[in-house]
C-alpha cells in the first residue's frame, strides 16, 4: 500500500475526521434529548400533596386536640365549623355506609368535646 508525504495511509488520513465527526454528532444527538428530557421534566403537573396523617391511636381520654385531628380543624373552630365537619366526616364513616362503628362513636366524642357537652370520656368500647 503506498504512503502519502506524511507517511501515512490514506485510510488513516479517512479515519480521523470520520471518528470526530461521529462524535460531533452523538454530542449534538444528546444534547438534543438532553433538552427535550429538561422540558418534559418542568412542563410536567406537579404531584399532588400528600397530607402526613396521625401516627398512633386514640388516647384514653380525648383532648381537644384529639377532637380537632379528628374532625379535621383547629382547637379554636366555631361551633358552625365543628358541625359541618362533624357532618362531612361522618358521612364518609358512617356504619351504614360500610364504615366502623368504633370510629363513628369517636367522631361523634370528637364532636361533644369541641362543643363542650363533654370533657372526653374513656372509650364507649
Amino acid at each position: 500500500m503506498a504512503t502519502g508525504k506524511s507517511g501515512t495511509s490514506p485510510m488513516t488520513n479517512i479515519g480521523t475526521p470520520l471518528l470526530a465527526g461521529l462524535a460531533v454528532a452523538a454530542a449534538a444527538l444528546a444534547g438534543r434529548y438532553g433538552i427535550q428530557a429538561w422540558h418534559a421534566f418542568k412542563t410536567r403537573p406537579p404531584k399532588p400533596k400528600i397530607r402526613k396523617f396521625y401516627d398512633g391511636g386514640f388516647q384514653p381520654t380525648m383532648t381537644r386536640r384529639e377532637a380537632a385531628l379528628i374532625l379535621g380543624i383547629r382547637e379554636n373552630a366555631t361551633p358552625d365549623k365543628v358541625k359541618e365537619a362533624h357532618r362531612k366526616v361522618m358521612v364518609a364513616n358512617h356504619p351504614d355506609a360500610g364504615g366502623s362503628h368504633y370510629l363513628a362513636s369517636k367522631i361523634n366524642e370528637a364532636k361533644d368535646v369541641m362543643l363542650g357537652k363533654t370533657r372526653g370520656s374513656g372509650s364507649a368500647f
